[in-house]
């Protein structure tokens, strides 16, 4: 199997024309990444994109001196940015959850492909633009949602595979929430059979039972923007 078959389950690679993902492919250097293995440091001046074949990478930031965990990147999505059209350098750390394999795309890489492909650079603020806007959203889940509609926000993207490689206190992080009623919440959760809670993970049982937890507040969230 090529890179080109590993990358066709990438959102955003499989969007692009069919000559432009062939040179992407051609560009890309798959990587395979224990737990815990940066992809790259906040801060880092070597931008590009990131595509994420399997496994889950965590999406970091430093507040002060404490790293915060603010989102994740689940197989099938890609991120990044480049400093060739304004941008700067990296704006979180991202490294493996469990063991991982993503595939990337540098700055440098990015340059020789624009040279028969400009269409790249449309493709690359289109994936800036996706970020932006589950930024956006994610942020209003946070002001608008009460927190038991927050935490099942945040666990039903995993309904697909049936697991939530989230620790308790990874979910409080993401939630904004104290580990304490992330917990009572999650017992909620699963007394109503929604979720079943394990050592560094949270199984989804039943994704409607989750979905029912907040699905109007979440609606209404998002219609503000």
């Amino acid at each position: 199997m090529d890179v080109a078959d590993h990358l066709a389950g990438n959102r955003w690679f499989a969007a692009l024309p069919a000559a432009l993902r062939g040179a992407v492919a051609a560009a890309a250097s798959p990587r395979a990444l224990a737990a815990g293995q940066w992809v790259y440091g906040q801060g880092d001046e070597d931008t590009g994109v990131v595509m994420v074949l399997d496994g889950m990478l965590r999406l970091e930031t430093m507040v002060g001196d404490r790293l915060v965990l603010i989102g994740v990147a689940r197989a099938g999505a890609a991120f990044g940015q480049s400093r060739r059209h304004g941008g700067g350098p990296r704006i979180v750390t991202a490294r493996a959850g469990p063991p991982s394999r993503v595939a990337t795309v540098g700055d440098s890489a990015l340059g020789r492909i624009a040279v028969e492909q400009p269409a790249i650079w449309h493709a690359v603020s289109t994936l800036v633009y996706a970020q932006l806007d589950a930024s956006v959203h994610g942020l209003a889940e946070m002001l608008a949602l009460p927190p038991v509609a927050r935490i099942a926000a945040r666990l039903r993207p995993f309904a697909e595979s049936g697991v939530a490689p989230l620790s308790q206190a990874d979910l409080a992080e993401l939630c904004g929430l104290s580990r304490k009623t992330t917990n009572a919440h999650l017992a909620t959760l699963e007394a109503a059979g929604a979720i079943a809670r394990g050592y560094g993970c949270i199984r989804l049982i039943d994704a409607g039972v989750l979905a029912s937890f907040g699905a109007a507040d979440a609606a209404r969230a998002q219609g503000r923007y």
